[in-house]
């Protein structure tokens, strides 16, 4: 996958890839809302972890039964609000057409959003359902030494 962008998007898959390749890149194009050279501003990566970790740990608590709902749904807003403002900035474009396919167009704020908020539930749906179903929650509430969280 080509990492640098043109005016139109991010350029074509690289023939070239394999697939377990292609797949990683994929992914960090879905799950990452910043660009290649947002790595480089360490303030900025900073931020943007932390969040990531503050959210990841309301999935927790809130898959083990000590947060509310309405307090992990106000904290997944505020995660798609700040990966709607990085995209803005980073990666303004989305895919046109089928999925495995590498064709990009510049995305208006309502692409950007409706494309955030789509992802954004599935990962949810798939995290809280992965996490569920491997008994990771019941143990994560069990854990006597996790208490001092909730």
């Amino acid at each position: 996958m080509n990492v640098h962008a043109t005016a139109t998007g991010p350029g074509p898959a690289d023939p070239a890839l394999s697939l377990p390749r292609w797949l990683w890149e994929e992914t960090k194009f879905h799950l990452l809302p910043w660009g290649p050279h947002v790595w480089r501003a360490s303030a900025a990566r900073g931020l943007g972890l932390g969040f990531a970790v503050l959210v990841t740990l309301a999935w927790l608590l809130s898959g083990t039964g000590h947060l509310g709902p309405a307090v992990v749904t106000a904290w997944w807003c505020g995660w798609s609000v700040y990966e709607l403002a990085c995209r803005r900035v980073n990666l303004p474009w989305i895919k046109e057409g089928p999925w495995w396919r590498r064709d990009f167009r510049r995305a208006s704020l309502a692409d950007l959003a409706a494309y955030v908020a789509t992802k954004n539930l599935l990962v949810g749906v798939v995290l809280f359902s992965a996490l569920s179903s491997l008994g990771v929650l019941k143990w994560l509430g069990e854990q006597p030494t996790l208490a001092w969280l909730h």
